[in-house]
């Protein structure tokens, strides 16, 4: 089966700055993976370079089997790659619905509001308020329910329990669960092992722009020397 992402000895400069060397890493069709690092380890970097943002120099980007590598976001876009950014961005002058209107991509037996809502209930209540009254979990889950409203055969996530408290991360576990349950690839990049172990169902770690180990959440528990050398744990 064809996975829904392969990336291959990807390098990305900004500058004269070399900040991937060489990633490696995949994610299967219908399976969660997470990556997981320090600050500045490169896993926004190579989000960026994924999605079209940053075009890497060198190595292979592919989306369902299609040769990626440099397209355009919008091109990358349309391919079935939905970015849920680290900070939300979501649109806060409009409210929640014009805001899962506005990324609606329809498709048969697809996402739509209705479906959206279901997996997050609490934004039902407030589909008439504008987004930027909304609490932290909730413009997180709004962030999350748009990228869905795009349909897309695989969902990158960056950073979602960012600034969140632990109970907010916890429902936002519960959520990713759910929504890993229906069969859609996703790729979570996050700091909180917690929560990356939890959802991801392999586990990948990057230090200094490369993936340094990868493994099932277990395999990385036992592996005790990546934890305190990479994630100083």
């Amino acid at each position: 089966m064809t996975a829904a992402l392969e990336v291959s000895g990807l390098h990305a400069y900004y500058g004269e700055s070399h900040v991937l060397q060489g990633v490696d890493l995949a994610v299967g069709s219908g399976e969660a993976v997470a990556l997981v690092g320090r600050n500045g380890a490169g896993k926004t970097t190579t989000i960026a370079a994924i999605v079209g943002f940053l075009r890497p120099r060198a190595g292979r980007v592919l989306v369902n089997g299609r040769d990626l590598t440099g397209a355009p976001p919008h091109r990358i876009a349309r391919s079935g790659v939905a970015l849920c950014p680290q900070g939300r961005r979501i649109f806060g002058d409009l409210s929640v619905r014009e805001n899962l209107a506005l990324a609606a991509r329809p498709t048969t037996d697809g996402w739509d509001e209705a479906r959206v809502l279901e997996l997050f209930p609490g934004l039902a209540r407030r589909l008439v308020v504008r987004a930027e009254l909304l609490s932290g979990g909730e413009q997180q889950m709004l962030a999350i329910a748009r990228a869905l409203m795009r349909n897309p055969a695989l969902l990158i996530l960056d950073e979602p329990s960012e600034g969140l408290a632990p109970k907010l991360v916890g429902d936002l576990g519960a959520a990713l669960l759910r929504l890993r349950a229906t069969g859609l690839a996703i790729l979570l990049i996050e700091q909180n092992l917690t929560l990356a172990t939890a959802v991801g169902q392999r586990v990948q770690v990057m230090s200094k722009g490369a993936v340094v180990f990868g493994g099932t959440p277990a395999e990385l528990a036992a592996a005790r020397d990546i934890e305190t050398r990479y994630l100083g744990i």
